[in-house]
């Protein structure tokens, strides 16, 4: 990839972690970690394999939806004034997705039920012999301690399911503290590939590498599965030590001194 589309991939990601701080700013706290940790596979997710009018997209944790939601306006489908209803009584950006949440095509409440919707997705395309349409699902770490995870994982690499391609945060948080410190859930490529899936591990914050791990992906015969190592504080050096990047609190001064370091990058 060339260094602009590089520097755009950057600020696609930047966009969304300023518009997740602004989501989260009325309320005062929010789940703003995991748009920082996952903005980068958002960013490259639509900049690149993702067809709005033929893929499907699921996104497994609920709260992640924020993710979602901060990334579509690049594409169109929301509008800032839309976003600026986020988790508001009544409002259809809820702070955790539901099945009428916009831009993806399902998202669950307990999880680690996302892979099986998606699978489902994926298998009714082969069944229809649907041969140009692929399944995104984004699922996190602490959902491999989920059994139906590995129960999907099985199924669809029985299938062959080349068009399922599963975008992996691993951010080592869950709501208890670190994922590692919970459940040893290492090595993780080495248990997906002995489950029969193509594998790409890169650092989640490197926007190039994500990029090239996703079309490495979709050129599979198999499911795939990136990777991606990232952090719940990445992209705020303003955010104060020991920060608790699962379900933040944020204060006016430190949204102030958010939105300042972030618009200050997209200058």
């Amino acid at each position: 990839m060339i260094a602009g589309q590089t520097r755009e991939l950057e600020r696609f990601a930047d966009r969304i972690r300023l518009r997740a701080v602004k989501m989260v700013a009325p309320h005062g706290f929010g789940y703003l970690g995991q748009a920082l940790s996952s903005a980068e596979l958002f960013a490259a997710l639509f900049s690149g394999p993702y067809r709005r009018d033929r893929d499907k997209l699921v996104c497994s944790p609920g709260h992640y939806i924020i993710s979602a939601y901060a990334a579509a306006p690049d594409l169109g489908i929301l509008s800032e004034t839309d976003l600026s209803t986020y988790g508001q009584d009544g409002s259809s950006f809820e702070a955790v997705g539901t099945e009428r949440s916009p831009v993806v095509d399902l998202t669950c409440g307990s999880l680690g039920q996302g892979l099986s919707g998606a699978v489902g997705f994926a298998l009714s395309a082969q069944l229809r012999e649907n041969l140009d349409s692929r399944v995104f699902a984004l699922i996190s770490d602490g959902e491999l301690e989920e059994g139906q995870v590995w129960e999907a994982a099985m199924f669809a690499a029985h299938r062959k399911m080349g068009n399922l391609i599963v975008l992996l945060d691993a951010n080592d948080s869950q709501v208890d503290g670190p994922v590692s410190s919970i459940t040893t859930i290492e090595p993780i490529a080495a248990k997906w590939e002995s489950f029969g899936w193509a594998a790409f591990e890169v650092d989640g914050h490197d926007a190039d590498a994500v990029n090239h791990a996703l079309e490495l992906a979709v050129g599979e015969s198999r499911p795939s599965v990136v990777i991606a190592r990232t952090s719940t504080v990445h992209g705020l050096s303003c955010l104060p030590e020991g920060a608790d990047g699962h379900f933040i609190k944020i204060s006016p001064e430190l949204v102030d001194a958010a939105i300042a370091e972030l618009e200050a990058r997209l200058a």
